[in-house]
């Protein structure tokens, strides 16, 4: 790794850390680089000091190189203190900076790229995430660059003490201290392989860390008693992680004896010439103390412990953030659409869609027509496969068809901003998010690049059916829905599902026109899944309404009704019609029916609950 190519995208990602602030660390660090050599030149000054006044009997003679070491010390304490300081604020900055831009990268692909494995580790190391296992990010390897830098004048310092009182000297120095710094840049290179080996393995170690501490696995491991399989299954994995790691330790032990071979072919001459001059009184003392204490600085400043590694780790961030940027093209946002119609629910329409996860076999969606009216209640059901939450996630712009394409009032989705046209729709996935959050932050974040409306928070949750349950909060809007955090408690799944309701119409309060549902009663029982519906088609004119479902006891009484099988749009129409033409459609619906019936379609998985919560000191939640 070349490490000198990649110094200028180094040294740019400083900029974020403020002009300010990269002009007095830069000065710091600059200073430290001197002092060495500002220690060697005012150490001598005092021994020529302390001389003169012992030969004169003048004490006074001794002030002025006092006060010029007594300097330097006092620049090395303020440095000292400075430095760590600063380091911290740049340290922030250029991370925070740097991980935004990724972050907001991954946000505007297409998750079709975003999840293949390339991307996902290209990621992993731009992000370098301590909690990961990766031990330096950008940041690390731009300060450490910018300390080398820094450094060279102070080298030059040095080399300039020694050179001042033995001319000849600075080779003899330099040329065993450059080949130190060259064995611990190869070295550090090594090391930073052998690192990243040993973060790729703790990736999977960190699955079982996750696992451990999950309520949801943790549940099967204490049940199953796969406590001692776990935690060998670990020790395994960090065997595995740490054997490069271990490995290259061992060899630095057994060749610590080259670099000290090295310090001591630079300094050895040095100092045993410069000693017999001194003897000899061809030297003065106070030059043979600079010149002891110069040739030891050379080394400090060329053979800095950390710094070279620090930069192979930042290189690293570089090239993996490169990567990053040419797997991840941001998807195309063209010219964003007038905003004569953004008040008014989209025609969309769906012609010829094809599309086939990437990695899949099957083609999921084969030929799609289909259209999403302005205003209209849709229906869209079919067997589990169908490519019912498929047409979601290209409807969001998740993902762009392989074929075909998809009309927004007439313009190619393609060509449209993802987050204007994202700004249109409320939608609730079928595994929707449960975020440990307050209520109220909970719905907000149906859109949460607004500041919180308490009104329409409220209004969004009568038209839910959720106000009952804010009701029974024990801190209402405020409540924590987590039981790990003080006052906060868990909700059923059915009460979950509202909320997640809710926050769509919340968006849909503010200003959203299209609002898409995949299976929104799933967690209901049947009386609440009658009148969730009910409450839906109140939406209808002044937003466009899907609802995905499979189940087909309430979705008859939507406009119109897609049936999706083979990947293609193969039944279309109102209840009535499909009933009568007796195909696909009115199969499922006898099926289900029937079982109805027979008492199999009573009350829905996840039948609505009694919230259950516990308060008071520690903050302990409440039971599901």
């Amino acid at each position: 790794m070349r490490l000198h190519r990649h110094a200028p995208q180094l040294l740019r990602a400083l900029r974020a850390a403020g002009g300010w602030t990269l002009t007095a660390l830069t000065a710091v660090l600059l200073a430290e680089a001197l002092l060495p050599a500002a220690h060697a030149a005012a150490l001598g000054l005092l021994v020529e000091g302390v001389q003169e006044a012992a030969h004169t009997r003048r004490p006074g003679a001794v002030t002025g190189s006092l006060l010029v070491f007594g300097a330097v010390v006092l620049t090395a304490e303020i440095t000292a203190s400075a430095a760590p300081a600063l380091t911290l604020l740049a340290t922030g900055r250029v991370d925070g900076a740097h991980r935004r831009a990724v972050l907001a990268l991954t946000t505007s692909c297409d998750l079709a790229v975003l999840n293949t494995p390339a991307a996902r580790a290209a990621i992993r190391d731009a992000l370098a995430d301590r909690s990961k296992g990766y031990d330096c990010g950008l940041s690390d390897g731009a300060l450490a660059l910018l300390r080398s830098l820094a450094s060279v004048a102070g080298l030059l310092a040095a080399l300039a003490v020694i050179g001042l009182h033995v001319w000849w000297l600075p080779a003899v120095v330099l040329l065993p201290a450059c080949a130190v710094r060259m064995l611990r840049s190869r070295r550090d290179s090594a090391l930073m392989d052998d690192w990243r080996s040993a973060t790729q393995e703790e990736l999977a170690l960190d699955v079982w860390r996750r696992a451990n501490l999950s309520a949801v696995e943790g549940q099967d491991i204490r049940v199953f008693g796969l406590a001692d399989w776990m935690v060998a299954r670990m020790r395994g994995h960090l065997r595995d992680a740490n054997k490069r790691l271990w490995d290259h330790v061992d060899r630095q032990i057994r060749s610590a004896w080259r670099p000290a071979a090295l310090v001591a072919a630079g300094l050895l001459p040095a100092f045993v010439t410069v000693s017999a001059d001194a003897a000899a009184g061809h030297t003065p003392a106070a030059a043979a103390v600079a010149v002891f204490a110069g040739s030891w600085a050379v080394f400090q400043v060329l053979s800095a412990q950390t710094n070279s590694y620090l930069i192979a780790g930042g290189v690293r961030v570089v090239l993996a953030t490169r990567e990053v940027h040419r797997l991840l093209t941001p998807t195309p946002a063209g010219a964003e659409r007038a905003d004569a119609g953004r008040g008014q629910p989209p025609h969309v329409v769906f012609e010829q869609v094809r599309f086939r996860y990437p990695g899949a076999g099957r083609t999921v969606l084969d030929g799609v027509d289909l259209e999403i009216r302005p205003g209209e209640l849709l229906a869209v059901v079919g067997a589990n496969g169908a490519g019912k939450t498929t047409l979601i996630t290209l409807l969001c712009g998740l993902y762009q068809p392989a074929q075909g394409r998809l009309l927004v009032d007439g313009v190619d989705l393609a060509a449209i901003d993802a987050r204007k046209w994202r700004e249109r729709l409320c939608v609730v996935f079928q595994d929707f998010v449960r975020y440990p959050l307050t209520l109220a932050e909970n719905i907000g974040l149906g859109r949460g690049d607004m500041v919180p409306e308490p009104t329409a928070l409220r209004r969004a949750a009568v038209r839910s059916g959720l106000s009952t349950t804010v009701e029974k909060l024990p801190h209402g809007w405020d409540t924590p829905l987590n039981p790990s955090r003080t006052g906060g408690t868990e909700l059923s799944g059915g009460q979950w599902q509202r909320v997640a309701l809710t926050r769509a119409l919340y968006a849909l309060e503010r200003g959203a026109t299209l609002l898409v549902l995949d299976e929104p009663a799933a967690h209901l029982d049947v009386a609440a899944e009658h009148a969730l519906f009910d409450r839906l088609a109140e939406c209808r004119g002044e937003a466009g309404v899907v609802v995905i479902s499979h189940r087909l006891s309430t979705v008859r009484r939507a406009d119109r009704i897609v049936v999706l099988g083979g990947g293609r749009v193969v039944e279309e129409g109102t209840h009535r019609d499909l009933i009568a033409r007796a195909g696909r459609y009115a199969r499922m619906f006898a099926a289900q029916a029937e079982r109805f019936r027979a008492g199999e379609g009573g009350p829905a998985d996840g039948r609505e609950g009694p919230v259950r919560h516990t308060s008071g000191s520690g903050g302990a939640g409440g039971a599901r």
